[in-house]
């Protein structure tokens, strides 16, 4: 088995959904403990947003090495994420939404012919029997509700990729619930098995 822990907290000391999405890691492993484990940080160090060189580049057939490189990490993620059975998402709510980290990352790995195809029927995801586990973190947003557009958004995109085992691990409302979700939390981790 072979885990991607992607971590888009633009706070590297005392994250919450970072110190969560750890504990699912540890779980897994717990569990598993043959598997292999990576962690990708979306936002250390920076990672680029597609431009116009990089989206022409992402429907030309043929490519050349110089082409290649400019896409090398997008190459390098996409790879990461089809390799992977269980991607582990840390995602704390910024501004309602998902970081900015997190959209750029989520635009690198969306690769017409890799993780998605074109169809009559419309777009259909590459990526099947894989798991998710999102840990969502927020100050005040509820998970799920009118204003929530990062955990519908993220579970929405997965699915698009073909990745429709998402489970999420709320920490939501900290600011007003944070002994009652982060006890929920728990129970969740450990109830979990894979």
């Amino acid at each position: 088995m072979k885990i991607l822990s992607i971590n888009s907290s633009s706070n590297r000391d005392a994250s919450i959904s970072t110190a969560f999405a750890n504990k699912v890691v540890d779980r897994i492993l717990s569990l598993n403990p043959d598997a292999d484990s990576k962690n990708r940080h979306t936002t250390y160090p920076n990672l680029p947003f597609i431009d116009q060189d990089m989206l022409g580049l992402l429907f030309k057939d043929g490519r050349t090495e110089e082409d290649e490189q400019v896409l090398s990490v997008s190459n390098e993620l996409t790879n990461e994420v089809i390799e992977a059975d269980v991607l582990v998402i840390s995602l704390p709510i910024y501004n309602f939404n998902v970081p900015a980290s997190l959209k750029a990352y989520f635009d690198l790995i969306s690769r017409a012919g890799l993780t998605f195809k074109y169809t009559e029927q419309g777009p259909v995801g590459l990526l099947e029997n894989k798991k998710a586990i999102v840990v969502v973190s927020s100050g005040g947003t509820e998970i799920n509700s009118d204003y929530d557009y990062a955990a519908t958004y993220v579970k929405h995109f997965l699915g698009f990729l073909g990745i429709t085992d998402v489970e999420m691990i709320k920490l939501d409302q900290l600011m007003f619930k944070s002994e009652e979700k982060t006890e929920a939390a728990e129970a969740k981790i450990l109830s979990l098995n894979i």
